[in-house]
């Protein structure tokens, strides 16, 4: 799509809303209810498609539909939930309540990395939120933003509403710009990286409206010496490997106690060399290509840092030789926790293997990075667990125990800190953020007593 085409679905996504906002959330959510249902009966054909355009593999894929099927699900039930209280006013016949209204359009950009579910976790809570919602997905997965967009638009249609609630312009920076400087968008959810995400939101801060970012990460995974390693390794092997290290939530740097460092990298280097690497719809593969080539490119070059910084390659580092984007798994051991490398995403399957002795040390480790996503440690201390959980702790949006930095449920709010921008989508009380809230004050009787008791006579 160009720019007019842009206007034109703006407008028509902003009439829509007038039709949308005047229905009770418990219909809309039943509307949601239904384009859950009608994904759920594609989500085979969708799943593959994601696998086709994207490159993670089929089971992935189709996990993927499901966590939109899934958040419809949650949506349906929170339609009936949504509101604010009813407060204790300080002024005799006064009632004070808080009213929770939607904001009106939401622009939704998404990664090409989840191509469904991030659009699933906006579109679903904004529109029992009583929203529309205008999608830009990622250029490379159009067929999926396509294919999304048409399941979603015959629901609606079926329920004689229009289409337009949930629009769709396909289209790269120009688009995003748009949207992003647009003072008819009420709402900017943008997915994508640190870089991008921070020209993002000087765009939209500067006509003074909202966004909400869910930009990168640098996640690390923490084990100590009491820690289950079955567990550890399986964990970890998913973390850094599952969609060839290319979610946020990708486990970057494993920090190692020293007294289990050895064996761990041994059982790891183990477990990589069985990882069954090919067609990503072949269901027998558990690793797939890199999305794009100048992701292979980025891939090498942080693999060159890693060397010249000292690091040793334990297995992997080059290019698969075969059609397709394909690397090796990586894992780095020998660096430095502060290594220029080691602070760097990189949208890869490079893992860095790090020492350490303290628990006081690592925790800091884990929180010196920019990025404030994930993280994840091991071990069977209580008190540890609890001092992790605690405000000398994790730092990130997301604090696991005792499994991976990824794989997180639609339940809780989702999303970091710093550099990952701030941002929460999908359960808990996400759902605020795609309203406005007004405090109300209403007398009903006849007199006008003023608040802190002042007299104005």
């Amino acid at each position: 799509g160009n720019l007019e085409d842009y206007e034109e679905t703006v407008k028509k996504a902003k009439e829509a809303w007038k039709v949308w906002a005047d229905i009770p959330a418990p219909k809309r959510g039943e509307i949601v209810r239904q384009i859950g249902d009608a994904l759920r009966q594609k989500i085979k054909v969708l799943g593959s498609l994601v696998s086709l355009e994207m490159g993670k593999i089929f089971v992935e894929g189709v996990g993927e539909v499901q966590e939109y099927v899934d958040v419809c699900d949650y949506a349906v039930g929170l339609s009936r939930m949504i509101g604010g209280p009813v407060l204790p006013s300080e002024r005799p016949g006064h009632a004070l309540i808080e009213q929770w209204n939607p904001v009106g359009l939401v622009g939704i950009i998404t990664a090409f990395n989840f191509p469904v579910a991030v659009y699933g976790w906006n579109s679903a809570i904004a529109m029992i939120c009583g929203n529309a919602c205008l999608w830009k997905g990622a250029p490379t997965t159009s067929l999926v933003s396509v294919a999304v967009t048409k399941i979603i638009a015959k629901v609606l249609e079926d329920n004689k509403l229009p289409g337009a609630i949930c629009s769709l312009v396909c289209g790269g920076a120009d688009i995003g710009t748009a949207m992003a400087r647009d003072e008819r968008i009420d709402l900017l959810s943008f997915t994508g990286s640190t870089k991008v995400g921070k020209q993002v939101a000087l765009m939209v801060q500067e006509r003074f409206g909202r966004s909400l970012l869910e930009l990168g990460g640098n996640n690390a995974i923490i084990v100590f010496e009491d820690a289950d390693l079955n567990l550890v390794v399986p964990s970890a092997l998913f973390a850094a490997v599952g969609t060839a290290g290319q979610r946020c939530t990708t486990a970057r740097r494993l920090f190692l106690h020293e007294s289990i460092h050895d064996e761990v990298v041994a059982k790891l280097a183990k477990a990589y060399a069985q990882v069954r690497i090919g067609d990503p719809w072949d269901s027998d593969t558990l690793y797939g290509p890199l999305h794009t080539k100048e992701a292979v490119k980025m891939f090498l070059d942080a693999v060159e840092q890693a060397k010249k910084q000292g690091g040793s390659v334990v297995c992997g580092g080059k290019v698969i030789n075969r059609l397709g984007n394909y690397v090796e798994p990586t894992i780095v051991t020998g660096l430095p926790h502060n290594a220029a490398i080691v602070h760097t995403e990189t949208f890869a399957p490079i893992l860095y293997v790090l020492k350490f002795k303290e628990e006081e040390e690592v925790f800091a480790w884990n929180n010196e990075v920019k990025h404030g996503l994930s993280s994840s440690i091991f071990t069977k201390d209580l008190g540890r667990i609890f001092r992790w959980l605690g405000p000398k702790g994790s730092d990130c949006g997301i604090v696991n125990v005792n499994i991976p930095t990824s794989g997180a449920e639609i339940g809780g709010a989702f999303g970091g800190e710093k550099h990952t921008g701030g941002g929460r989508e999908s359960g808990s009380d996400s759902w605020k953020l795609y309203m406005r809230r007004s405090t109300c004050t209403i007398n009903y009787s006849k007199d006008l007593p003023l608040a802190q008791g002042i007299k104005f006579q």
